[in-house]
């Protein structure tokens, strides 16, 4: 086989464990596939596949500029091949963040619902538009095949015609995201490490990603050439690789200036982890780059400037990666537990990247993406069949290759599936969230989770004032108990809750009751309970005689399920709220916002007490916003 053909073979297989994968993320959800959890909503695709393939598809807009607008004429025969790059590696962020979406088939909203003021609605815009944008500019490569026919060769001389204002309009809506990316961490300054967090981040993003495009179209160049045993364009390389080391240079001098003037450097050497990322990417993505690239004698050597190159592209990634996760506070603190893609969510990337590389050698061996296509020269050779006793013939080498690469596809995506865990895809999927009882006395401070963004509860107030009687509120009773307290039913911040504790009642540390004492032989557990649950409650009236106060909002039990403890504490006090404004005309008139969130909920802090409190409680002792770019 050809070392192409080996190329194909192992990304097939890497495409045939992802597409597993993906059909168990779209069935099952994120939960069975990912580590995601609540505290980490972003993980690896949205660092690799978002993050950083938009980073890796820089080089598109890089090489349009310098060729279309800068005059740089050496650049004209790999412009194809960048954009080309660009154009699929847009696809791939696409496609990456349809699988990290909770919701992916809501992705059509922000087209219609527009919210300019978020820098997200921002980047989406511009990723939809450039990637028209890109599609375009590829098109005349793909039409030019079809000269006889004329509406097409109509479309392609149109499209050559506006060439240039395309590429124009590709840079400016490049320049847009790249940096846009970064600034939808600017409202993370107590979240994101200090060494990353800057009020220039977004041009931190986009003076790397330029990096990463030049140095990403020396890496494209220089494998598609090996593969293909294409002659190495020498005097490209060294042409990129000369504005690499320039672009490295401002980088440099950018990230570090920042840190220092923000006052951030005592963590270049404090020691602790997210220091060891820092200058471990740092010497990724712009040390060793800068050395090679900037040393005549040293990229002259080709094996030495592609692995130069290929660091700095892993370098940067490494860094799309550390902002997108890896260096938030729940990962570098014990807040939180630390997060680690599990092996799917590895998977998942690598099937988008492999489906990448396959589409980019399909258009590379069926257009005139290059100057000569690779292999014109066998194209038309009529080769006999060769027959050995140790090998089965599969027929001439472009079916075989076909029949190797579905046989390798399909193996892999059914030996992936003994891979797939069990207790994953038919486990609870959502993470558990105890609630803790409301703290106080007269005044309860309602925190069920501990996060302290809880509600003051008036208890006396609504008692002795307003004269609520106890069961409009504490509508159950457990045994034993009066007015029992809302957690201990609604025991689940976001999860329906269990107030029967079915095991409990069946075990021997329980009551140890039989099963035919509430359910009936002949008929299953389920059904009996949704045919006629006033019988069933019948023989819990047995036990638990004062189960409902008198006086109660319930009449009776229809299921032992309770809503979430968020769910039971809203539609409690709103749907009171709302009853009293609609009975008290007088009410209404001097509290109309009554049943609003506001009226429990007190307005946002300040942020610098928000800053102050958010150190106090959990005892962040890294986070540091200089007072010169406190928020205001």
């Amino acid at each position: 086989m050809k070392k192409i053909d080996k190329a194909k073979l192992i990304l097939w297989i890497i495409l045939g464990v992802a597409a597993s994968v993906a059909i168990t993320r779209f069935i099952f959800g994120l939960g069975a596939t990912t580590n995601l959890t609540d505290n980490t909503p972003w993980g690896f695709w949205i660092g690799f596949d978002v993050m950083g393939g938009v980073a890796l598809a820089a080089g598109g807009f890089v090489i349009a500029a310098f060729n279309y607008i800068f005059g740089v004429k050496e650049f004209h025969s790999i412009s194809r091949a960048a954009i080309l790059t660009a154009f699929l590696g847009y696809v791939a962020v696409v496609i990456g963040l349809l699988f990290d979406l909770g919701l992916p088939w809501n992705i059509w909203h922000m087209i219609i619902f527009w919210n300019p003021h978020s820098p997200l609605f921002e980047v989406g815009w511009c990723v939809m538009l450039y990637l028209t944008v890109l599609f375009l500019e590829f098109m005349p490569v793909v039409l030019e095949r079809f000269p006889n026919m004329k509406l097409l060769s109509r479309i392609h001389k149109n499209l050559v015609k506006v060439r240039i204002p395309l590429v124009i309009l590709g840079i400016m809506l490049s320049t847009l995201h790249q940096s846009s990316l970064g600034s939808l961490f600017l409202a993370m300054p107590y979240r994101l490490h200090p060494l990353w967090w800057s009020p220039i981040i977004p041009i931190i993003f986009f003076l790397s990603a330029i990096c990463l495009g030049l140095m990403m179209v020396i890496v494209e160049s220089m494998t598609s050439s090996f593969l293909y045993n294409k002659e190495y364009e020498k005097n490209i390389l060294k042409k990129l690789s000369q504005y690499a080391s320039v672009m490295i240079g401002i980088y440099i001098i950018f990230r570090f200036a920042d840190i220092l003037y923000r006052g951030a450097g005592v963590f270049l050497f404090d020691g602790n982890w997210g220091t060891y990322l820092f200058w471990i990417e740092m010497t990724l993505s712009a040390f060793i780059p800068l050395i090679v690239f900037g040393i005549p004698n040293l990229r002259k050597n080709i094996n030495l400037l592609y692995f130069s190159a290929l660091i700095g592209v892993i370098g940067i990634v490494f860094n799309r990666l550390n902002v997108g996760g890896l260096t938030h506070l729940n990962n570098l603190t014990e807040i939180g537990s630390f997060y680690f893609p599990s092996w799917m969510e590895l998977s998942i990337s690598a099937g988008v990247v492999a489906f990448a590389m396959l589409m980019f050698f399909y258009f590379v061996e069926n257009y005139k993406v290059w100057d000569k296509k690779p292999f014109e020269e066998e194209e038309g050779k009529l080769l006999e069949p060769k027959f050995d006793t140790n090998y089965v013939y599969l027929g001439p080498p472009k079916v075989a290759n076909r029949i190797k690469f579905t046989l390798s596809f399909v193996i892999a995506f059914a030996l992936s599936f003994s891979l797939i865990s069990g207790e994953k895809i038919y486990g609870e999927g959502y993470e558990k969230t105890p609630v803790s009882k409301a703290k106080g006395g007269d005044v309860l401070f309602v925190d069920g989770n501990r996060d302290f963004y809880g509600v003051n509860f008036k208890h006396k107030f609504h008692s002795d004032t307003l004269r609520i009687q106890c069961y409009e509120c504490h509508h159950l009773n457990k045994p034993g108990d009066k007015n029992s307290q809302c957690f201990e039913c609604h025991n689940d911040m976001y999860l329906t809750g269990d107030a029967f504790r079915h095991s409990w009642h069946i075990s021997a540390d329980g009551t140890n009751l039989d099963c035919f004492k509430c359910h009936s032989k002949n008929m299953s557990k389920g059904a009996e309970f949704r045919k006629s649950p006033d019988k069933i409650m019948e023989n819990c009236f047995e036990c638990h005689k004062d189960l409902i106060p008198e006086g109660s909002s319930v009449i009776n039990i229809k299921t032992y399920k309770t809503p979430s403890y968020t769910d039971a504490m809203h539609n409690l006090c709103i749907n009171c709220h709302e009853k009293r404004i609609r009975h008290d005309i007088d009410l209404a008139g001097r509290k109309p916002s009554l049943a609003m969130c506001i009226t429990c909920h007190p307005k946002p802090q300040a942020p610098d007490s928000r800053r102050k409190m958010f150190e106090k409680e959990q005892k962040n002792k890294w986070v540091v916003v200089p007072s010169k770019f406190n928020l205001k």
